[in-house]
Protein backbone atom coordinates (compact mmCIF):
# COMPACT_ATOMS: atom_id res chain seq x y z
CA UNK A 1 0.00 0.00 0.00
CA UNK A 2 1.58 3.30 -0.96
CA UNK A 3 1.15 7.11 -0.06
CA UNK A 4 0.99 9.52 -2.41
CA UNK A 5 0.59 12.79 -1.02
CA UNK A 6 0.17 16.12 -3.40
CA UNK A 7 0.33 19.18 -2.09
CA UNK A 8 0.53 22.63 -4.31
CA UNK A 9 1.30 25.96 -2.14
CA UNK A 10 3.88 27.39 0.45
CA UNK A 11 6.09 24.91 2.05
CA UNK A 12 5.28 22.77 4.64
CA UNK A 13 6.30 21.90 8.25
CA UNK A 14 6.60 17.52 8.29
CA UNK A 15 6.88 15.89 11.36
CA UNK A 16 6.61 12.10 11.84
CA UNK A 17 4.05 10.73 15.07
CA UNK A 18 6.08 8.10 16.04
CA UNK A 19 3.64 6.69 18.26
CA UNK A 20 2.66 3.07 17.64
CA UNK A 21 1.07 0.31 19.04
CA UNK A 22 3.08 -2.77 20.84
CA UNK A 23 2.77 -4.84 17.69
CA UNK A 24 4.79 -1.68 15.47
CA UNK A 25 6.82 -0.12 18.30
CA UNK A 26 9.04 -3.12 18.14
CA UNK A 27 10.20 -2.04 14.53
CA UNK A 28 13.59 -0.15 13.61
CA UNK A 29 12.68 3.09 11.86
CA UNK A 30 15.05 4.65 9.53
CA UNK A 31 15.60 7.94 8.43
CA UNK A 32 12.67 9.06 5.80
CA UNK A 33 13.76 10.06 2.83
CA UNK A 34 12.03 13.64 2.41
CA UNK A 35 12.20 15.41 -1.66
CA UNK A 36 10.79 19.05 -1.18
CA UNK A 37 10.49 22.10 -3.70
CA UNK A 38 9.09 25.47 -3.56
CA UNK A 39 5.22 24.22 -4.71
CA UNK A 40 5.45 20.52 -4.01
CA UNK A 41 6.53 18.07 -1.39
CA UNK A 42 5.98 14.29 -0.79
CA UNK A 43 7.23 11.04 0.92
CA UNK A 44 7.84 8.35 -0.41
CA UNK A 45 7.05 5.32 1.05
CA UNK A 46 9.28 3.66 3.65
CA UNK A 47 10.12 -0.60 3.43
CA UNK A 48 11.09 -1.38 7.12
CA UNK A 49 12.55 -4.68 8.17
CA UNK A 50 10.90 -6.89 10.69
CA UNK A 51 14.04 -7.66 12.67
CA UNK A 52 12.25 -8.28 15.89
CA UNK A 53 10.05 -11.28 14.29
CA UNK A 54 13.16 -13.22 12.80
CA UNK A 55 16.34 -11.56 12.73
CA UNK A 56 17.93 -14.24 11.01
CA UNK A 57 15.74 -14.52 7.76
CA UNK A 58 17.34 -12.00 6.00
CA UNK A 59 15.96 -13.05 2.42
CA UNK A 60 12.52 -13.57 3.54
CA UNK A 61 11.90 -10.42 5.06
CA UNK A 62 8.56 -8.52 3.67
CA UNK A 63 8.19 -5.06 2.94
CA UNK A 64 5.84 -2.85 5.38
CA UNK A 65 4.43 0.39 4.34
CA UNK A 66 4.00 2.66 6.61
CA UNK A 67 1.97 5.68 6.74
CA UNK A 68 2.62 8.68 8.99
CA UNK A 69 0.77 10.91 10.57
CA UNK A 70 1.49 13.89 9.34
CA UNK A 71 0.03 17.37 10.47
CA UNK A 72 0.15 19.76 7.66
CA UNK A 73 -0.28 23.62 7.97
CA UNK A 74 -1.90 24.55 4.10
CA UNK A 75 -2.64 28.37 3.32
CA UNK A 76 -4.80 28.09 1.30
CA UNK A 77 -4.85 24.94 -1.27
CA UNK A 78 -7.09 22.11 -1.72
CA UNK A 79 -5.37 18.83 -0.31
CA UNK A 80 -5.60 15.50 -1.76
CA UNK A 81 -4.90 12.38 -0.27
CA UNK A 82 -4.95 9.21 -2.29
CA UNK A 83 -4.95 5.95 -0.49
CA UNK A 84 -3.98 2.45 -2.03
CA UNK A 85 -7.45 1.65 -1.71
CA UNK A 86 -8.49 4.53 -3.82
CA UNK A 87 -9.92 6.54 -1.22
CA UNK A 88 -10.61 10.24 -2.62
CA UNK A 89 -10.90 13.01 0.46
CA UNK A 90 -11.02 16.63 -0.02
CA UNK A 91 -10.77 19.69 1.93
CA UNK A 92 -10.15 23.34 1.98
CA UNK A 93 -8.52 25.62 4.05
CA UNK A 94 -6.42 25.00 6.90
CA UNK A 95 -6.68 21.55 8.37
CA UNK A 96 -4.66 18.95 10.07
CA UNK A 97 -5.17 15.31 8.42
CA UNK A 98 -4.10 12.64 10.23
CA UNK A 99 -2.76 9.39 8.54
CA UNK A 100 -2.63 6.22 10.43
CA UNK A 101 -0.89 3.19 10.01
CA UNK A 102 -3.03 0.45 8.27
CA UNK A 103 -1.72 -3.12 8.98
CA UNK A 104 -3.20 -5.96 6.75
CA UNK A 105 -4.32 -9.17 8.20
CA UNK A 106 -1.47 -10.74 6.40
CA UNK A 107 1.08 -8.59 8.39
CA UNK A 108 -0.76 -9.88 11.54
CA UNK A 109 0.22 -13.53 10.22
CA UNK A 110 3.46 -12.51 10.17
CA UNK A 111 3.50 -10.69 13.62
CA UNK A 112 2.30 -14.36 15.13
CA UNK A 113 6.16 -14.59 17.15
CA UNK A 114 6.42 -16.24 21.21
CA UNK A 115 5.62 -12.60 22.52
CA UNK A 116 2.60 -12.95 20.15
CA UNK A 117 1.55 -15.79 21.26
CA UNK A 118 1.72 -14.99 25.19
CA UNK A 119 -0.15 -11.77 24.71
CA UNK A 120 -3.06 -13.85 22.95
CA UNK A 121 -2.71 -16.39 25.88
CA UNK A 122 -2.63 -13.66 28.39
CA UNK A 123 -5.61 -12.03 26.62
CA UNK A 124 -7.97 -15.49 26.71
CA UNK A 125 -7.32 -16.35 30.41
CA UNK A 126 -8.33 -12.42 31.05
CA UNK A 127 -11.46 -12.85 28.73
CA UNK A 128 -12.38 -16.35 30.57
CA UNK A 129 -11.79 -14.23 34.11
CA UNK A 130 -14.25 -11.74 32.55
CA UNK A 131 -16.77 -14.08 32.14
CA UNK A 132 -17.10 -15.47 35.60
CA UNK A 133 -19.33 -13.76 38.18
CA UNK A 134 -17.77 -12.54 41.55
CA UNK A 135 -19.56 -10.99 44.20
CA UNK A 136 -18.41 -7.11 44.36
CA UNK A 137 -19.46 -7.21 48.28
CA UNK A 138 -17.52 -9.16 50.60
CA UNK A 139 -19.84 -11.54 52.92
CA UNK A 140 -19.60 -11.95 56.94
CA UNK A 141 -22.51 -14.32 58.68
CA UNK A 142 -22.55 -14.80 62.33
CA UNK A 143 -24.83 -16.78 64.50
CA UNK A 144 -24.45 -15.33 68.24
CA UNK A 145 -26.50 -15.66 71.20
CA UNK A 146 -29.46 -13.44 71.62
CA UNK A 147 -28.58 -10.34 74.22
CA UNK A 148 -24.78 -11.00 74.32
CA UNK A 149 -23.78 -8.35 71.25
CA UNK A 150 -24.60 -4.96 71.87
CA UNK A 151 -26.80 -3.60 69.00
CA UNK A 152 -24.16 -0.62 68.56
CA UNK A 153 -21.21 -3.21 67.78
CA UNK A 154 -22.77 -3.80 64.60
CA UNK A 155 -23.11 -0.62 63.47
CA UNK A 156 -19.98 0.42 63.92
CA UNK A 157 -18.33 -2.21 62.19
CA UNK A 158 -20.84 -2.11 59.11
CA UNK A 159 -20.29 1.45 58.87
CA UNK A 160 -15.64 0.68 59.52
CA UNK A 161 -16.12 -1.92 56.50
CA UNK A 162 -18.14 0.48 54.24
CA UNK A 163 -20.59 -0.50 51.02
CA UNK A 164 -18.06 -3.44 50.69
CA UNK A 165 -19.38 -5.52 53.55
CA UNK A 166 -22.45 -8.10 53.26
CA UNK A 167 -23.30 -8.54 56.92
CA UNK A 168 -25.98 -10.98 58.62
CA UNK A 169 -26.26 -11.93 62.29
CA UNK A 170 -28.49 -14.28 63.33
CA UNK A 171 -29.34 -15.00 66.90
CA UNK A 172 -30.62 -18.08 69.21
CA UNK A 173 -31.68 -17.69 72.67
CA UNK A 174 -29.19 -20.05 73.88
CA UNK A 175 -25.84 -21.97 73.59
CA UNK A 176 -27.69 -25.46 73.79
CA UNK A 177 -29.84 -24.62 70.51
CA UNK A 178 -26.50 -23.42 68.65
CA UNK A 179 -24.94 -26.35 69.42
CA UNK A 180 -27.59 -28.69 68.99
CA UNK A 181 -27.88 -27.10 65.47
CA UNK A 182 -24.15 -27.91 64.31
CA UNK A 183 -24.29 -31.56 65.48
CA UNK A 184 -27.10 -32.64 62.72
CA UNK A 185 -25.56 -35.23 61.01
CA UNK A 186 -23.53 -33.45 57.59
CA UNK A 187 -26.04 -35.69 55.56
CA UNK A 188 -29.01 -34.33 57.17
CA UNK A 189 -29.15 -30.93 57.48
CA UNK A 190 -32.45 -29.39 58.04
CA UNK A 191 -33.42 -25.76 56.30
CA UNK A 192 -33.53 -24.12 59.86
CA UNK A 193 -29.85 -25.84 60.54
CA UNK A 194 -28.45 -24.26 57.33
CA UNK A 195 -27.87 -20.73 58.55
CA UNK A 196 -25.53 -22.37 61.68
CA UNK A 197 -24.16 -24.76 59.59
CA UNK A 198 -23.30 -21.97 56.59
CA UNK A 199 -22.10 -19.04 59.25
CA UNK A 200 -18.30 -17.91 59.26
CA UNK A 201 -18.85 -17.62 63.27
CA UNK A 202 -21.24 -19.11 65.97
CA UNK A 203 -21.31 -18.27 69.62
CA UNK A 204 -20.30 -20.82 71.77
CA UNK A 205 -19.78 -21.04 75.64
CA UNK A 206 -16.77 -22.26 76.84
CA UNK A 207 -18.32 -25.21 78.78
CA UNK A 208 -19.28 -26.68 75.51
CA UNK A 209 -15.78 -26.00 73.76
CA UNK A 210 -14.45 -29.27 74.53
CA UNK A 211 -17.44 -30.67 73.27
CA UNK A 212 -17.26 -29.20 69.90
CA UNK A 213 -13.38 -29.81 69.27
CA UNK A 214 -13.80 -34.02 70.06
CA UNK A 215 -17.44 -33.88 67.62
CA UNK A 216 -15.47 -32.04 64.89
CA UNK A 217 -18.45 -29.73 65.04
CA UNK A 218 -16.00 -26.53 64.92
CA UNK A 219 -12.09 -25.72 63.42
CA UNK A 220 -9.25 -24.30 64.67
CA UNK A 221 -8.46 -20.62 63.97
CA UNK A 222 -6.11 -20.14 61.12
CA UNK A 223 -3.14 -18.20 61.22
CA UNK A 224 -5.01 -16.80 64.90
CA UNK A 225 -1.34 -16.95 66.78
CA UNK A 226 -0.45 -14.59 64.35
CA UNK A 227 -3.21 -11.99 64.82
CA UNK A 228 -3.17 -8.88 67.25
CA UNK A 229 -6.23 -9.43 68.91
CA UNK A 230 -4.63 -12.91 69.73
CA UNK A 231 -1.58 -11.24 70.84
CA UNK A 232 -2.64 -8.96 73.30
CA UNK A 233 -5.21 -11.21 75.31
CA UNK A 234 -3.66 -11.91 78.48
CA UNK A 235 -1.35 -14.81 79.25
CA UNK A 236 -5.23 -16.70 81.05
CA UNK A 237 -6.84 -16.39 78.14
CA UNK A 238 -4.44 -18.32 75.78
CA UNK A 239 -3.84 -20.65 77.88
CA UNK A 240 -7.68 -21.73 78.00
CA UNK A 241 -7.93 -21.75 74.77
CA UNK A 242 -5.59 -23.53 72.99
CA UNK A 243 -6.73 -27.51 73.00
CA UNK A 244 -5.72 -30.60 71.16
CA UNK A 245 -7.91 -32.53 68.95
CA UNK A 246 -9.79 -34.45 72.04
CA UNK A 247 -10.55 -30.62 73.35
CA UNK A 248 -8.22 -31.28 76.52
CA UNK A 249 -5.90 -27.88 77.19
CA UNK A 250 -2.55 -28.40 75.74
CA UNK A 251 0.27 -25.52 75.47
CA UNK A 252 1.25 -26.92 72.28
CA UNK A 253 -2.79 -27.10 70.86
CA UNK A 254 -4.26 -24.92 68.36
CA UNK A 255 -6.40 -21.89 68.90
CA UNK A 256 -10.44 -23.08 69.05
CA UNK A 257 -11.86 -19.77 69.72
CA UNK A 258 -12.00 -16.33 70.64
CA UNK A 259 -13.10 -14.44 73.80
CA UNK A 260 -15.74 -11.85 73.37
CA UNK A 261 -17.37 -11.29 76.64
CA UNK A 262 -17.32 -13.46 80.18
CA UNK A 263 -18.65 -13.47 83.64
CA UNK A 264 -19.47 -15.30 86.78
CA UNK A 265 -21.88 -17.22 89.15
CA UNK A 266 -23.84 -15.19 91.72
CA UNK A 267 -26.09 -15.63 93.59
CA UNK A 268 -29.09 -13.11 94.30
CA UNK A 269 -31.66 -13.01 97.41
CA UNK A 270 -34.17 -10.82 98.45
CA UNK A 271 -33.34 -8.09 100.88
CA UNK A 272 -36.49 -7.48 101.76
CA UNK A 273 -36.89 -11.10 103.04
CA UNK A 274 -33.72 -11.47 104.84
CA UNK A 275 -34.81 -8.25 106.70
CA UNK A 276 -38.36 -9.33 107.89
CA UNK A 277 -36.85 -12.69 109.11
CA UNK A 278 -33.74 -11.03 110.71
CA UNK A 279 -31.51 -13.20 108.14
CA UNK A 280 -27.75 -12.65 107.80
CA UNK A 281 -26.68 -11.20 104.16
CA UNK A 282 -25.56 -13.65 101.54
CA UNK A 283 -21.60 -14.22 101.44
CA UNK A 284 -19.78 -17.27 100.38
CA UNK A 285 -21.23 -20.71 99.46
CA UNK A 286 -21.32 -21.92 103.01
CA UNK A 287 -24.84 -19.61 103.27
CA UNK A 288 -26.50 -21.55 101.36
CA UNK A 289 -26.42 -24.72 103.69
CA UNK A 290 -28.25 -22.34 106.12
CA UNK A 291 -30.92 -24.74 107.76
CA UNK A 292 -33.53 -20.94 107.72
CA UNK A 293 -32.78 -21.50 103.99
CA UNK A 294 -34.24 -24.84 103.32
CA UNK A 295 -36.87 -24.72 100.42
CA UNK A 296 -35.99 -21.07 99.61
CA UNK A 297 -33.50 -22.00 97.09
CA UNK A 298 -33.67 -22.24 93.46
CA UNK A 299 -30.60 -22.71 91.26
CA UNK A 300 -29.38 -24.32 87.68
CA UNK A 301 -29.27 -27.43 86.99
CA UNK A 302 -25.86 -27.59 85.63
CA UNK A 303 -23.86 -31.07 87.27
CA UNK A 304 -20.46 -28.77 87.16
CA UNK A 305 -22.21 -25.94 88.65
CA UNK A 306 -23.63 -27.67 91.48
CA UNK A 307 -21.14 -29.89 92.59
CA UNK A 308 -18.40 -27.28 91.91
CA UNK A 309 -20.43 -24.96 94.81
CA UNK A 310 -20.68 -28.50 96.76
CA UNK A 311 -16.49 -28.47 96.39
CA UNK A 312 -15.95 -25.05 96.66
CA UNK A 313 -18.05 -25.11 100.49
CA UNK A 314 -15.74 -27.59 101.50
CA UNK A 315 -12.22 -25.43 100.46
CA UNK A 316 -12.02 -27.67 96.63
CA UNK A 317 -11.42 -26.49 93.24
CA UNK A 318 -13.67 -27.09 90.77
CA UNK A 319 -11.75 -28.75 88.39
CA UNK A 320 -10.43 -31.35 90.91
CA UNK A 321 -10.02 -33.97 88.84
CA UNK A 322 -9.51 -36.62 91.62
CA UNK A 323 -11.95 -36.39 94.34
CA UNK A 324 -10.93 -38.70 96.62
CA UNK A 325 -7.51 -37.16 96.69
CA UNK A 326 -8.10 -33.66 96.52
CA UNK A 327 -11.19 -33.48 98.49
CA UNK A 328 -11.49 -33.41 102.17
CA UNK A 329 -13.76 -37.11 102.84
CA UNK A 330 -13.35 -37.98 99.05
CA UNK A 331 -16.89 -38.69 97.05
CA UNK A 332 -18.28 -39.67 100.84
CA UNK A 333 -18.23 -36.46 101.84
CA UNK A 334 -18.75 -34.76 98.79
CA UNK A 335 -22.35 -36.74 98.16
CA UNK A 336 -23.33 -36.49 101.87
CA UNK A 337 -22.97 -32.38 101.20
CA UNK A 338 -24.61 -32.66 98.11
CA UNK A 339 -27.90 -33.82 99.40
CA UNK A 340 -27.88 -31.46 101.93
CA UNK A 341 -27.80 -28.93 99.39
CA UNK A 342 -30.43 -30.63 97.27
CA UNK A 343 -33.18 -30.48 100.11
CA UNK A 344 -31.73 -26.85 100.70
CA UNK A 345 -33.02 -25.84 97.09
CA UNK A 346 -36.98 -26.01 95.95
CA UNK A 347 -35.89 -26.52 92.46
CA UNK A 348 -32.44 -26.96 90.19
CA UNK A 349 -33.91 -25.73 86.32
CA UNK A 350 -32.04 -23.57 84.18
CA UNK A 351 -34.91 -22.43 82.57
CA UNK A 352 -37.40 -21.09 85.67
CA UNK A 353 -35.15 -20.93 88.56
CA UNK A 354 -35.27 -17.03 88.41
CA UNK A 355 -39.16 -17.32 87.81
CA UNK A 356 -39.48 -18.56 90.93
CA UNK A 357 -37.31 -15.74 92.27
CA UNK A 358 -39.19 -13.18 90.87
CA UNK A 359 -42.09 -14.22 92.25
CA UNK A 360 -41.19 -14.96 95.45
CA UNK A 361 -41.11 -18.67 95.99
CA UNK A 362 -37.87 -18.63 96.66
CA UNK A 363 -35.11 -16.26 98.27
CA UNK A 364 -32.27 -17.28 96.82
CA UNK A 365 -31.49 -17.81 93.12
CA UNK A 366 -28.12 -19.24 92.09
CA UNK A 367 -27.07 -18.98 88.60
CA UNK A 368 -24.98 -16.86 86.09
CA UNK A 369 -24.09 -13.34 85.99
CA UNK A 370 -25.23 -12.88 82.48
CA UNK A 371 -28.97 -14.64 83.37
CA UNK A 372 -29.52 -12.81 87.27
CA UNK A 373 -28.45 -9.43 86.28
CA UNK A 374 -30.59 -8.36 83.78
CA UNK A 375 -33.29 -10.35 85.88
CA UNK A 376 -32.97 -8.49 89.08
CA UNK A 377 -33.10 -5.30 87.57
CA UNK A 378 -36.41 -5.36 87.30
CA UNK A 379 -36.98 -6.32 90.84
CA UNK A 380 -36.20 -4.27 93.67
CA UNK A 381 -34.83 -4.95 97.06
CA UNK A 382 -32.33 -7.36 95.43
CA UNK A 383 -28.60 -7.93 96.37
CA UNK A 384 -26.23 -10.11 93.50
CA UNK A 385 -22.81 -11.30 95.10
CA UNK A 386 -19.92 -12.81 93.47
CA UNK A 387 -19.47 -15.63 96.36
CA UNK A 388 -15.89 -14.55 98.90
CA UNK A 389 -14.15 -17.97 98.21
CA UNK A 390 -14.86 -17.63 94.51
CA UNK A 391 -16.98 -18.58 91.62
CA UNK A 392 -16.63 -19.80 88.33
CA UNK A 393 -16.13 -18.38 84.94
CA UNK A 394 -18.11 -18.42 82.08
CA UNK A 395 -17.29 -17.50 78.73
CA UNK A 396 -19.20 -16.36 75.17
CA UNK A 397 -16.43 -17.47 72.33
CA UNK A 398 -16.19 -16.99 68.58
CA UNK A 399 -15.43 -20.13 66.84
CA UNK A 400 -15.83 -21.31 62.86
CA UNK A 401 -18.10 -24.10 62.17
CA UNK A 402 -16.79 -27.05 60.84
CA UNK A 403 -18.47 -26.91 57.34
CA UNK A 404 -15.50 -26.86 55.28
CA UNK A 405 -16.63 -30.47 53.82
CA UNK A 406 -20.03 -30.09 53.53
CA UNK A 407 -21.71 -29.45 49.73
CA UNK A 408 -22.26 -26.13 50.31
CA UNK A 409 -24.92 -26.16 47.74
CA UNK A 410 -27.04 -28.27 50.10
CA UNK A 411 -27.06 -25.49 52.66
CA UNK A 412 -26.97 -22.56 50.44
CA UNK A 413 -23.80 -21.80 52.50
CA UNK A 414 -19.81 -20.96 52.18
CA UNK A 415 -18.28 -21.08 48.86
CA UNK A 416 -14.69 -19.59 49.28
CA UNK A 417 -14.23 -20.97 53.05
CA UNK A 418 -14.50 -18.75 55.76
CA UNK A 419 -15.08 -14.98 55.15
CA UNK A 420 -11.61 -13.39 55.01
CA UNK A 421 -13.36 -10.45 57.28
CA UNK A 422 -13.38 -13.08 60.64
CA UNK A 423 -9.99 -11.51 62.17
CA UNK A 424 -11.10 -7.93 61.61
CA UNK A 425 -14.38 -8.95 63.63
CA UNK A 426 -12.88 -10.22 66.35
CA UNK A 427 -10.14 -7.67 66.61
CA UNK A 428 -12.89 -5.17 66.16
CA UNK A 429 -14.98 -7.19 69.29
CA UNK A 430 -12.07 -6.98 71.63
CA UNK A 431 -11.34 -2.99 71.10
CA UNK A 432 -11.20 -1.04 73.94
CA UNK A 433 -13.96 1.24 73.25
CA UNK A 434 -16.09 -2.33 72.77
CA UNK A 435 -15.81 -2.37 76.59
CA UNK A 436 -18.11 0.69 77.10
CA UNK A 437 -21.82 -1.28 76.85
CA UNK A 438 -20.73 -3.77 79.53
CA UNK A 439 -19.46 -0.86 81.71
CA UNK A 440 -22.95 1.03 80.91
CA UNK A 441 -24.52 -2.38 82.04
CA UNK A 442 -26.27 -2.68 78.64
CA UNK A 443 -25.06 -5.84 78.26
CA UNK A 444 -24.08 -7.93 81.14
CA UNK A 445 -20.88 -9.14 81.22
CA UNK A 446 -17.00 -7.48 80.90
CA UNK A 447 -14.87 -7.27 77.99
CA UNK A 448 -11.75 -10.21 77.90
CA UNK A 449 -9.61 -7.46 78.51
CA UNK A 450 -10.83 -6.81 82.25
CA UNK A 451 -9.95 -10.67 83.17
CA UNK A 452 -6.91 -9.30 84.55
CA UNK A 453 -7.15 -5.60 85.04
CA UNK A 454 -7.75 -3.33 87.51
CA UNK A 455 -11.04 -1.69 87.24
CA UNK A 456 -13.13 1.43 88.85
CA UNK A 457 -16.45 2.27 88.69
CA UNK A 458 -17.73 4.57 85.54
CA UNK A 459 -18.48 8.35 86.51
CA UNK A 460 -21.91 8.75 87.49
CA UNK A 461 -23.09 10.91 84.39
CA UNK A 462 -22.24 7.52 82.45
CA UNK A 463 -24.62 5.62 84.75
CA UNK A 464 -27.18 8.33 85.12
CA UNK A 465 -30.95 7.10 84.36
CA UNK A 466 -29.93 3.59 85.09
CA UNK A 467 -31.27 1.89 88.40
CA UNK A 468 -28.07 1.02 90.86
CA UNK A 469 -27.91 -2.08 92.14
CA UNK A 470 -26.72 -4.11 95.60
CA UNK A 471 -23.62 -5.95 94.25
CA UNK A 472 -20.09 -6.26 95.10
CA UNK A 473 -19.12 -6.83 91.24
CA UNK A 474 -17.57 -3.68 89.56
CA UNK A 475 -18.80 -2.58 86.36
CA UNK A 476 -18.98 -6.55 85.53
CA UNK A 477 -16.17 -7.96 87.63
CA UNK A 478 -15.65 -9.49 91.19
CA UNK A 479 -13.13 -7.21 93.30
CA UNK A 480 -9.73 -8.35 92.46
CA UNK A 481 -8.90 -10.58 95.82
CA UNK A 482 -12.41 -12.97 94.81
CA UNK A 483 -11.32 -12.59 91.17
CA UNK A 484 -7.87 -14.26 91.73
CA UNK A 485 -10.07 -17.55 93.48
CA UNK A 486 -13.01 -17.84 90.52
CA UNK A 487 -12.12 -20.46 88.36
CA UNK A 488 -13.01 -21.38 84.38
CA UNK A 489 -14.47 -24.36 84.28
CA UNK A 490 -11.47 -27.10 82.57
CA UNK A 491 -12.31 -30.29 81.07
CA UNK A 492 -12.82 -33.11 82.96
CA UNK A 493 -11.04 -36.36 82.89
CA UNK A 494 -13.06 -39.35 81.83
CA UNK A 495 -12.29 -40.80 85.56
CA UNK A 496 -13.74 -37.45 87.20
CA UNK A 497 -16.65 -37.45 85.13
CA UNK A 498 -17.34 -41.11 86.08
CA UNK A 499 -17.94 -39.76 89.35
CA UNK A 500 -19.78 -37.01 88.46
CA UNK A 501 -22.09 -39.31 86.89
CA UNK A 502 -22.21 -41.06 90.02
CA UNK A 503 -23.03 -38.83 92.47
CA UNK A 504 -25.60 -37.48 89.96
CA UNK A 505 -27.46 -40.79 89.74
CA UNK A 506 -27.60 -41.06 93.29
CA UNK A 507 -28.86 -37.74 94.25
CA UNK A 508 -31.61 -38.52 91.64
CA UNK A 509 -32.72 -42.11 93.73
CA UNK A 510 -36.36 -41.46 95.88
CA UNK A 511 -35.48 -41.13 99.04
CA UNK A 512 -38.06 -43.20 101.54
CA UNK A 513 -41.31 -41.26 102.55
CA UNK A 514 -39.95 -41.75 106.13
CA UNK A 515 -36.68 -40.55 105.83
CA UNK A 516 -38.42 -37.62 104.13
CA UNK A 517 -40.78 -37.11 106.99
CA UNK A 518 -37.79 -37.10 109.58
CA UNK A 519 -35.65 -34.60 107.28
CA UNK A 520 -38.52 -31.99 107.22
CA UNK A 521 -39.22 -32.39 110.91
CA UNK A 522 -35.74 -31.80 111.77
CA UNK A 523 -35.42 -28.97 109.84
CA UNK A 524 -38.68 -27.60 111.14
CA UNK A 525 -37.56 -27.47 114.34
CA UNK A 526 -34.51 -26.01 113.63
CA UNK A 527 -35.75 -23.21 112.08
CA UNK A 528 -38.51 -22.76 115.23
CA UNK A 529 -35.37 -22.84 117.56
CA UNK A 530 -33.26 -20.25 115.84
CA UNK A 531 -36.58 -17.82 115.55
CA UNK A 532 -37.17 -18.17 119.39
CA UNK A 533 -33.46 -17.87 119.94
CA UNK A 534 -33.12 -14.51 117.44
CA UNK A 535 -36.25 -13.14 119.84
CA UNK A 536 -34.50 -13.64 122.65
CA UNK A 537 -31.75 -11.70 121.81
Amino acid sequence: MVMALSISSSPLVLTPNLNRSDSLSRLSYPTPRLRVSDNQCSIKAIRLSRTHIDPTAHNDRQPLYLHFKLPLQLASASVVLFLGFGVRICSAGPAQLPLTPIVTQQDQLLNQGPDQEEDEKLKQEFENWKSKTYALTVPLRVVSLQNSVPQSWVKEFMRSQGKRLKFQMNLCASIDGIVNNLSVPFNKVKAKSAPYMAADLVSVGDSWLSFAIKKRLIEPIAGAEDQDWFKCLSHKWKVYLRRNDAGEIDPRGKIWAAPYRWGTMVIAYKKSKFRKHNLAPIEDWKDLWRPELAGRISMVNSPREVIGSVLKYMGASYNSNNIDLQVAGGKISVQQNLALLANQARLFDSTHYLKAFGIGDVWVAVGWSSDVLPAVKRMSNVAVVVPKSGASLWADLWAIPAASRLETKQIGGRVRGPSPLIHQWIEFCLQTARALPFKQEVIPGASPSALETTLVKLPEELLKGKPSQDTNLIVGVPPAEILARCEFLEPLSEATLSDYEWLVADLQKPAPVLMKRVQHYLSSLIQSFLAKATLKS
